[in-house]
């Protein structure tokens, strides 16, 4: 048996394992890698090995770092399954259509670019229309649930309580000429305890072999409830001040969170009744699918809903999910409170963009980070303090007040990650390897997982290989 670690090694972006065993080729995840942009093209368009040879995939979430690459892979030849849970198919019909259509937009717009330097125009790496083919793939199977998807394997899914949908992948594998067996299981991005609306992560103590992300290996974030508080505060003040919050979050997750919170707070009396705008179309699919699967939320939201009378987490009397450009247009003009939750969450396209230029000027207003902002990007910079940004090629000052909340991270911090590997029996664990964090994170945690007993920590290269 052999594994390649061939993205999301030693970096965030592009998860991509792949495992050879009984002459059959299994790739976990086939994730887009996100960077510079000429490097970005050239990465996702070109796969490591011969799709074609890929008899199967298993997908831990939706989540574009991790499936965005599917519908490249089948367009170039890839015939097998896409293994996943019913609400990662879901999610990932909205998700990879979506990504379908971003990148023809960015290669209209590149074109026009290379045509006035002569140069020749390119393709995207996959239109909508691959990725409907691609979906036709998609095989769910639910949770805990154990079904052969190669011979000589077996996959298990737990709940990884990351996203909607998510899984820990558990793979049972015989491999026929040595007789050997492992049971090898990976985290995909794991959860938190503590996370709104999904159940927690599975607890998982058999495994010879582990991949275990490590993206906050490092750090620690801070609470829901301190999280919750602070959203109140924001909320609270900026009505005070007849200003909006405007609020750049990612669809998936962070916007469906952040609703439910709003509507607790609402439930509570702890805000004043002002209008909360859902204004992203990913965003407002997304929330559908959550809506489809309450099967997936946790008690809390279950006694939240009893106690409260509300019919689901993401509804109440006073939100509005904008699908239409038209209605997005007209709040604009709102001269009252209210709050708007817009994509991207890391303000660099889509119609948060439209409201930042509206708003951010104001001092009665308030732009509200919830999420992680990369470097470079507008919400970084915003973040950071800058005082002149520019939005659509303008130059803006930033007279809005700027708030940041931590503490809805979906990721595992690095005490959660701990807490979840100690459960292993380390008699058994023969190897532990940290994918999907930077050198830095994954570096630490691995002293840590040393410290609590486990053997043979690896942080693997991408491209490197291991046999066993």
């Amino acid at each position: 048996m052999q594994i390649s670690f061939l993205g999301a090694a030693r970096e965030v972006t592009g998860s991509m394992h792949l495992l050879e065993v009984n002459g059959q080729r299994i790739l976990l995840e086939c994730g887009l890698f996100q960077g510079r942009r000429a490097e970005t093209y050239e990465r996702n368009l070109h796969f490591p090995f011969d799709p074609a040879t890929i008899d199967a995939v298993i997908l831990s979430h939706a989540h574009i770092d991790h499936a965005g690459n599917l519908p490249n892979l089948v367009k170039q030849g890839f015939k097998g399954p896409i293994w996943c849970t019913a609400a990662t198919r879901n999610l990932s019909a909205y998700m990879l259509l979506d990504s379908g259509y971003i990148q023809e937009r960015d290669v209209e717009y590149v074109n026009k670019r290379r045509a006035r330097k002569g140069e020749a125009p390119v393709e995207p790496i996959y239109t909508q229309e691959d990725a409907r083919t691609a979906l036709e793939a998609f095989v769910s199977v639910g949770m805990a649930r154990s079904v052969p998807v190669a011979d000589g394997v077996q996959l298990t899914f737990h709940e990884a309580g990351h996203i909607l949908g998510s899984a820990i992948v558990a793979l049972d594998i015989q491999e026929h000429d040595s007789g050997k067996s492992w049971r090898l299981v990976f985290s995909g991005d794991l959860g938190r305890d503590e996370i709104a609306i999904l159940r927690s992560p599975a607890v998982v103590t058999e495994a010879d072999i582990l991949m275990l992300e490590s993206t906050y290996g490092d750090r620690l974030h801070g609470t829901y409830a301190d999280a919750r508080r602070a959203l109140e505060n924001v909320v609270v003040r900026t009505a005070k001040r007849q200003g909006k919050v405007i609020i750049p979050a990612f669809a998936v997750g962070r916007t469906q969170e952040i609703v439910y919170a709003l509507n607790q707070l609402d439930a509570q009396g702890d805000i004043p009744e002002i209008p909360v705008f859902v204004d992203s179309p990913l965003a407002v699919n997304a929330t559908d699918v959550f809506r489809m699967h309450p099967e997936a939320w946790d008690s809390d939201v279950e006694a939240f809903l009893d106690a409260d009378g509300r019919r689901n987490p993401f509804d109440y009397p006073h939100i509005e999910y904008v699908r239409d450009v038209r209605r997005s247009k007209q709040l604009n003009f709102l001269n009252s409170p209210a709050v708007i939750i817009s994509a991207s969450g890391m303000a660099e396209s889509g119609r948060v963009l439209h409201h930042l230029k509206n708003n951010i000027e104001q001092s009665k207003n308030t732009v509200l980070i919830v999420s992680f902002q990369a470097h470079q990007t507008l919400g970084r910079r915003i973040l950071d303090g800058e005082k002149k940004v520019r939005i659509f090629g303008d130059e803006y000052t930033v007279n809005a007040e700027v708030a940041k909340i931590d503490g809805y991270s979906a990721h595992a911090d690095q005490a959660e990650l701990l807490e979840w590997a100690a459960h292993f029996d380390k008699q058994r664990l023969q190897h532990t390897f940290l994918v999907h964090g930077e050198e830095e994170p994954a570096g630490v945690l691995a002293g840590k997982l040393r410290e609590q007993g486990h053997r043979r920590v690896e942080i693997p290269e991408r491209g490197q290989k291991f046999t066993f």
